[in-house]
């Protein structure tokens, strides 16, 4: 008797789910287990309408200003690019991990920022610079 072939599904799965038995994967706050809780890891997300629209300047200027609202050391000058379906994008990368930066102008003015760090950081002062920056008229933010 042959054993049956190890897929990829099934390597990736023990891997990242730590275990072999294809127990499927349970989502949700409810089921959400923290792996490794000795790494402080901070995320927030803050979306919001800006006043006018955002261009790839305007993104570095705010991605580098952001590090020093939030006291984070800055590895590399941020990192732009426009995508001609959904608008700009950008990124920079810090000591402590990094921020994402999203902008769109149709079907609206909308920016979405993905900030994650293994370093604490005060969450108001992200948001309130934020809203300055850009001088949203709207804004929300999650904190996790």
């Amino acid at each position: 008797m042959t054993a049956s072939p190890i897929t990829a599904t099934d390597h990736v799965r023990s891997h990242l789910f730590g275990t072999g038995d294809r127990q499927s994967l349970q989502t949700g706050t409810d089921q959400w287990r923290d792996l490794a809780p000795d790494i402080l890891r901070q995320r927030l997300v803050i979306e919001g309408v800006p006043a006018r629209p955002i261009d790839d300047e305007l993104i570095r200027s705010y991605l580098s200003a952001l590090s020093r609202a939030v006291d984070m050391v800055q590895l590399i000058e941020p990192v732009t690019h426009r995508s001609d379906l959904y608008g700009w994008a950008g990124w920079i990368h810090w000591e402590t991990s990094g921020a994402h930066f999203y902008a769109w102008e149709q079907p609206r003015l909308f920016f979405s920022v993905d900030v994650y760090t293994c370093k604490a950081f005060d969450v108001d002062t992200a948001i309130s610079f934020t809203r300055d920056f850009f001088s949203a008229r709207t804004i929300v933010a999650k904190p996790f």
